[in-house]
């Protein structure tokens, strides 16, 4: 097989499905990707038994043929070489010959034969959303994913799908981001899927700020997004994700309205002595006002006052400082509106009148 390919034409695609290979895998091949020419198509494919990315080039400068190249070398091969650059790809036995210009670079190659795809069963369901939409949904929630919890069902994010509605939940069991968007077409019932953060986190990466649209598929084990260019399938994770209904406050009485930012800046600024394991700050409410209490093991201490929309009892609580700043700033607008119940109840945070993007934080005693 040989080929010739402009360096930016391959870029692109080639970081696609890299991030998906991973350098230290059980099986060698894993860590490969799969380059294979078929009627002016080079197609890249990359897995690693978990998530599978496949990107599709359309190329006239080849030879028909497949075979199995180290994909972060490659990679970083294309990354070393001037933008303008033509990359010459030669198959020599067990060997892949890249030369572009002055440089030559020769890399270990694996069968193709041996690389191993997702099998996927029956879809069952199947519906098209905007590139936008669907990326903004996983950006406003996935920081909420936990990480290597023993809990293997928080390790990735629930998405729900209904008539008229796409709902995105993730939670790392002591908070939780809830985002929806509605439908032009839906599905029949509600289905779910809990889809891992490595999956998550990919099909981010290739979601476009456009308003082209996406087609998902599901089945009982996979869900799959394909493109015009590109297919992305991840498996599911096997288990119960926690009635996230049963998570959110009802009936909460207290309403505080504040300045995104200037909130964002105080907690900020409050933070720097906070604790640093368990980055605790308190909450106190009075009248048109919040203080901001931080403090840390070396006696140490930080105080912010904030103006607020507030004119209810005093209330303090304490609360995670970086659960509540990462969840203002995944806020639009220009105020967060915090509900409460007391002092000892979860707090909900949104903006004002928009509920389709909503963050509960449990409180922590301080």
């Amino acid at each position: 097989m040989q080929m010739t390919i402009q360096r930016d034409q391959l870029l692109k695609p080639l970081s696609l499905v890299a991030g998906v290979a991973e350098r230290r895998q059980t099986l060698p091949i894993l860590s490969n990707v799969l380059l294979r020419y078929r009627e002016g198509v080079l197609t890249l494919t990359g897995t690693d038994l978990e998530v599978e990315v496949i990107v599709n080039v359309e190329t006239a400068n080849a030879s028909e043929g497949e075979f199995t190249a180290p994909a972060r070398k490659l990679l970083d091969i294309c990354r070393a070489l001037p933008s303008e650059a033509v990359l010459d790809l030669r198959l020599d036995k067990a060997k892949l010959l890249v030369r572009s210009g002055r440089s030559r670079f020769s890399l270990l190659t694996m069968s193709a034969g041996d690389f191993p795809s997702i099998e996927t069963a029956q879809w069952d369901w199947m519906l098209n959303v905007p590139q936008r939409t669907l990326g903004r949904l996983f950006q406003k929630t996935q920081f909420c994913m936990a990480q290597q919890d023993v809990r293997y069902y928080l390790n990735g994010l629930l998405l729900e799908v209904s008539e008229g509605k796409l709902t995105a939940v993730a939670t790392d069991g002591h908070r939780m981001a809830l985002g929806e968007t509605t439908l032009v077409s839906g599905v029949g019932g509600t289905r779910q899927g809990i889809i891992p953060r490595k999956g998550v986190l990919e099909v981010t990466r290739f979601l476009d700020d456009v308003d082209d649209e996406i087609e998902m598929k599901g089945g009982a084990n996979h869900i799959r997004f394909v493109r015009k260019d590109l297919t992305f399938t991840s498996k599911l994770i096997d288990g119960r994700f926690p009635d996230y209904h049963k998570v959110i406050p009802q009936g909460q009485q207290i309403r505080v309205r504040v300045g995104r930012d200037l909130f964002r800046e105080s907690l900020n600024r409050v933070a720097i002595l906070s604790n640093e394991k368990y980055r605790g700050v308190r909450m106190a409410l009075a009248r048109g006002v919040m203080k901001l209490t931080a403090h840390n093991p070396e006696q140490e201490e930080a105080q912010e006052e904030v103006a607020v929309e507030y004119s209810g009892d005093e209330l303090e609580i304490g609360f995670n400082v970086n659960y509540i700043m990462e969840a203002v700033g995944a806020i639009d607008g220009d105020e967060v509106e915090l509900g409460l119940t007391d002092s000892n109840s979860s707090c909900v945070l949104h903006a004002p009148g928009d509920a389709s993007n909503r963050y509960v934080v449990m409180p922590m005693r301080l």
